[in-house]
């Protein structure tokens, strides 16, 4: 999930406390949030106001040419001459509902080409029908995207949208749609154990092996959400830390990938040359098996990343302190709660990435 993204989730999963948040620690605009007041207040026209969709084409251009970002609308902004403009009020849209269908009926001619990944969803409203809503205006595979109101091509410069200099837009013009692949999680699973379940991972050698583990196991796929093909998509992943002697990581099922030798608790693996996957394909990378004991003593820590050739690769983390994981293992052991809650609630709170 790029920054982007993760902002617009987050309105839309805390609401307006959100946006309280942002103005009690003075947030700033910066290169992915932008704060606007509407100007549509529908008393004297039937459309979105012309300042609205002059920032409304600014913003598309501007995020789009970019990384991605957000405007949120109904937030006053105040100078402060460190900083920048920072969150100071709550103002309010007017009848957010319409206001929302506006903002709907414009993006399309916007800009040339036009953006069609921006997605509007109202964040909160009152009784009287004014609230407030966010715009995610995702980065443009199509860039350089072309404002239709004055025929500038901008970009996120800071917490501004500036017209491109002239080196940067021969760079946008010259440059290739790039593949871009995201991590998706699948089969997720997760058990408890006895021992003599499948004593090959603790033998009767061992001295006091644990009576009980914790399996978890999931697969690893890669999806080209881009609109080109991509080749030679990788994935590489390290155990910096399993957590104690008793614990295990596992990596299988990655027979159909080239295999390039790593360090111990590593695997690095390529598709091999001839495979290219379409736009919008996904690909099986591997699966992936952590075996937990109950005698935790350490932090649990996995990290990698993913990508493909001319694709940006994307990191992933797994880590979980160890108080945390004993008292995780000892809950799924005991089986006192639904396994799914507990499923969510690993991938929820431990498992970091670009989804």
């Amino acid at each position: 999930m790029s920054r982007a993204e993760d902002i617009f989730q987050n309105l839309i999963y805390f609401g307006e406390e959100a946006i309280d948040e942002f103005i009690i620690n003075r947030q700033s605009e910066e290169l992915f949030i932008d704060f606007k007041q509407a100007a549509s207040d529908g008393k004297n026209f039937n459309t979105l106001h012309k300042d609205d969709r002059r920032n409304l084409s600014k913003a598309i251009s501007g995020f789009g040419n970019s990384e991605g970002g957000v405007v949120i609308w109904g937030v006053e902004c105040a100078r402060d001459y460190e900083i920048g403009d920072v969150a100071k009020a709550k103002v309010k849209v007017r009848n957010v509902h319409r206001f929302l269908s506006w903002l709907e009926n414009a993006i399309s001619g916007c800009t040339i080409p036009s953006h069609n990944k921006v997605r509007n969803h109202i964040i909160s409203v009152d009784e009287n029908g004014d609230g407030f809503v966010a715009t995610y205006i995702p980065k443009s595979e199509l860039s350089p995207l072309m404002t239709t109101s004055n025929s500038a091509i901008y970009v996120r410069s800071g917490s501004n949208n500036v017209p491109a200099p002239y080196a940067v837009m021969a760079g946008m013009f010259g440059r290739h749609p790039q593949p871009n692949i995201e991590l998706k999680i699948a089969d997720k699973k997760i058990e408890a154990l006895q021992n003599q379940d499948e004593d090959m991972f603790y033998p009767n050698s061992i001295d006091n092996p644990p009576e009980q583990y914790v399996k978890i196991s999931f697969e690893l796929q890669g999806a080209n959400i881009s609109n080109v093909i991509a080749r030679e998509l990788f994935l590489s992943a390290e155990v910096k830390s399993d957590g104690g002697d008793y614990n295990k990581v596992r990596f299988s099922n990655y027979s159909q990938m080239e295999v390039i030798a790593g360090i111990e608790g590593q695997l690095n693996i390529i598709t091999r040359p001839e495979l290219r996957l379409p736009p919008r394909g996904a690909i099986k990378f591997c699966n992936v098996e952590l075996v937990l004991s109950p005698f935790i003593e350490d932090d649990f820590q996995l990290e990698g990343v993913i990508g493909a050739n001319l694709a940006m690769p994307k990191d992933f983390r797994i880590y979980i302190p160890k108080n945390k994981l004993r008292s995780f293992v000892a809950k799924v052991i005991r089986g006192d709660e639904d396994y799914n809650m507990i499923m969510n609630e690993f991938f929820n709170d431990y498992f970091r990435g670009e989804f």
